[in-house]
């Protein structure tokens, strides 16, 4: 049995794990990720998936299947982004990729490995949706009269109440 540098676990008899193989490894993408609103579409080539063992349910099964997916993303080296949305990307998402510059999303919840590569792609769409989106500006406003009124009148009840509290204790 070979074993596999940096990694703490063998290699089967048969070689490192190859793409498209269910056991484990590096899996095509089906097509391509649309992103909300924005218009943003990233190629199926730009994201990797890799499958390992997962915890949680499935029984004996669990420990014999790799439905664990980690979908991993690479925003400087899109084409899909322009430099302005890599940088918003890297500015609001920065915290989430790695040494690598990759975004990584993982998700383990269901048994099914495909189930679990469809959500990776949702949270990732999400994500992105959610990093890309444009806060609206705050417009400055002026306090209405009523409002300019009630604040004082609040101010005046406040003053006659602290006012009755230092008379009545003399």
């Amino acid at each position: 049995m070979r074993f596999e540098p940096g990694r703490g676990r063998g290699w089967s008899v048969y070689g490192p794990p190859r793409p498209g193989n269910p056991g484990s490894g590096t899996l095509a993408a089906e097509g391509a990720l649309v992103i909300g609103a924005s218009g943003v579409v990233l190629p199926a080539r730009e994201l990797e998936f890799v499958a390992s063992r997962a915890s949680g349910p499935g029984g004996q099964a669990v420990n014999k299947t790799s439905s664990r997916i980690t979908l991993r993303w690479n925003p400087a080296a899109s084409g899909a982004l322009t430099p302005a949305q890599k940088a918003r990307v890297r500015e609001k998402l920065g915290y989430r990729i790695g040494a690598s510059g990759c975004l990584q999303v993982h998700v383990e919840s269901e048994r099914s490995q495909y189930r679990n590569r469809e959500i990776a792609r949702e949270r990732l769409a999400e994500l992105l949706a959610r990093a890309l989106r444009r806060e609206k500006k705050r417009r400055a406003t002026r306090p209405t009269r009523a409002s300019r009124e009630r604040r004082l009148e609040d101010k005046r009840r406040q003053s006659r109440k602290k006012a009755e509290r230092r008379s009545g204790s003399d």
